[in-house]
């Protein structure tokens, strides 16, 4: 049967929805999902289409000596999404591969967003063919080949088999969806103005190595025909560039922040690449305690989370110091679980939470242990989270490193690493830290929204200069702290590093310990606040907003 006219297919190779569907790894899924709920509740008729993985995010035990142990997240699809009825068919290294899909019904304040899960796993595939939605960003170059055609060109075919004729853009979230521009091109009688009028991309990787490229040998063998006559004009001469194809068959091309559009304009001079910075959905962020307290005194944030700007500063003192030290209370009570030297609910606590990869610098603020502990003297308590890959030697060592500094200066700084980082974990972080520590590389955090998240529960940001602080601090500079110059980069690696440390611990002596210190806080209140204010911008309803005016739109 013929659906309504669709405003936007949306398509992502992840989607974070909730944390016992284990369809994400990290930030994109995290941000797709935030996308959804608020053209949900503003009314954009859309659909989302993703993949079903077996295994994304990995459940992590933490043993006593720091080394991780992890196990997959063990789910059954029939018990969050309902199965379609329909089948497609792709072609992958030759053979028809049979793909299903399931439904999960994201129901917001004006519309319902379907997001439609693809899967192989299905009894009619080869077994090889049923591993295709099996690990989320696992296998090697011809699996990940596999996994986006399913996911761009298989995506097209579903939404066409379940009636969905009438499409004005599709919209790929970063280069894995780029195939659908091949699907669409078969439709269209191989014209590329035509595809490109209906078509939307946004970019989120700020480093050449983090975008899809395949041998054209490769592609060959794994999409066969499917790859058009002239393949090589529109994704590369000498190899196949997921992220050109994606870009030169778009009328529209977007960076996630100001400062990620300018690095995606130096790494492809050719295209036209505008900027929407992302935002979070506000309410789904938003901890128990702060909802009750918006609710109360700031009517319509729900709707309208430009509200928090504008009434931010109306919040009584009491109550909202109250409110933040009942969510930092169930985050302190849940981080004691992991440590035989208990947090202190009325200390000043730090946390830090991400993927533990090199560019995020988990280490930075550990370069000099006997200044960190000069600085602290008992005043500063640090939770640390965050998954690495059990293949990454990298992110095993940070996390095993910063378990054994836990124990040599415990008697200045109490430090805890919480196991398994997922969004329950993520929530209660960003709700209960007073400061929320984030020390990236310059232009290498494209946008970074975890801050955000600590924003609409009144925590302060302590961060360097990149990615969506560099707008929220010009925006207000009373909203948190920077680590750092705004430069893009200093000589080298090391003198950076030092720089920025050194920078870190003297703010943490004399601007953050004596603001959160003076008498009732009510500095380090009034600085909630302005915290809070900031959502009034980064949200996902404003962004949802924008991609509407200059995205989804067919205006030039």
């Amino acid at each position: 049967m013929p659906k309504s006219p669709l405003t936007v297919a949306y398509f992502t190779m992840e989607i974070g929805l909730e944390s016992r569907m284990p369809t994400f790894a990290g930030g994109l899924g995290m941000l797709a999902a935030d996308i959804m709920r608020s053209a949900a509740d503003t009314g954009v008729i859309a659909a989302c289409i993703s993949m079903c993985w077996q295994h994304g995010y990995m459940r992590q035990t933490i043993h006593s000596n720091g080394t991780q142990k992890y196990e997959p997240v063990s789910w059954s699809p029939s018990q969050f999404l309902r199965k379609a009825d329909e089948r497609i068919t792709v072609q992958c290294e030759g053979r028809a591969v049979q793909v299903g899909a399931w439904i999960y019904e994201l129901k917001g304040a004006l519309a319902t967003v379907p997001v439609i899960f693809l899967d192989t796993d299905l009894p009619e595939n080869a077994p090889e063919d049923r591993q295709i939605t099996s690990h989320l960003y696992g296998g090697d170059g011809a699996m990940r080949l596999k996994q986006e055609i399913v996911l761009g060109i298989g995506g097209v075919k579903m939404l066409r088999a379940m009636g969905y004729s009438d499409i004005a853009k599709f919209h790929m979230n970063e280069g894995h969806a780029a195939f659908l521009t091949l699907e669409l091109l078969r439709e269209r009688n191989w014209n590329n103005d035509d595809v490109k009028r209906s078509c939307a991309f946004t970019t989120h990787t700020p480093v050449a190595a983090g975008h899809d490229v395949f041998d054209y040998d490769l592609a060959y063998r794994v999409a066969g025909d499917q790859l058009p006559w002239h393949i090589r004009e529109i994704a590369g001469k000498d190899r196949l560039s997921m992220t050109e194809l994606a870009i030169r068959l778009s009328r529209y091309t977007c960076g996630v922040s100001q400062v990620h559009g300018e690095v995606s304009r130096r790494m492809f001079p050719w295209a036209q690449i505008d900027a929407i910075t992302n935002g979070v959905h506000h309410v789904h962020w938003t901890a128990p305690e702060f909802q009750n307290l918006y609710d109360s005194y700031i009517h319509g944030w729900r709707e309208s989370p430009q509200l928090l700007a504008e009434k931010c500063r109306e919040l009584p003192d009491d109550q909202l110091w109250k409110m933040h030290q009942l969510a930092k209370d169930r985050l302190i009570s849940h981080a004691n679980q992991f440590t035989d030297v208990p947090l202190d609910p009325h200390c000043l606590t730090i946390a830090s939470a991400r993927r533990v990869v090199s560019y995020k610098r988990p280490e930075l603020l550990y370069t000099n242990l006997e200044r960190l502990a000069e600085v602290c003297q008992g005043k500063v308590q640090i939770i640390h989270a965050g998954n690495a890959h059990p293949q990454d030697p990298f992110g095993q060592g940070v996390i095993q490193r910063m378990i054994e500094r836990s124990r040599k200066i415990r008697d200045s700084v109490r430090i805890v690493y919480v196991p398994n980082y997922n969004p329950d974990l993520a929530q209660l972080l960003t709700a209960g830290a007073d400061v929320w520590l984030n020390t990236p590389t310059r232009l290498h955090e494209a946008s970074g929204t975890s801050g955000m998240k600590a924003c609409v529960n009144g925590v302060l940001n302590f961060s360097t200069l990149d990615g969506w602080w560099i707008e929220a601090f010009a925006r207000d500079p009373e909203a948190g702290w920077r680590i750092g110059p705004l430069a893009s980069a200093l000589p080298n690696a090391e003198e950076t590093t030092q720089v920025d440390a050194e920078d870190l611990y003297t703010q943490l002596q004399y601007e953050l310990i004596p603001e959160f210190e003076y008498k009732d806080h009510v500095r380090w209140i009034r600085r909630m606040k302005r915290s809070i204010g900031l959502i009034g911008f980064f949200n996902t309803h404003r962004c949802v907003g924008e991609y509407g005016k200059k995205a989804w739109t067919n205006e030039q």
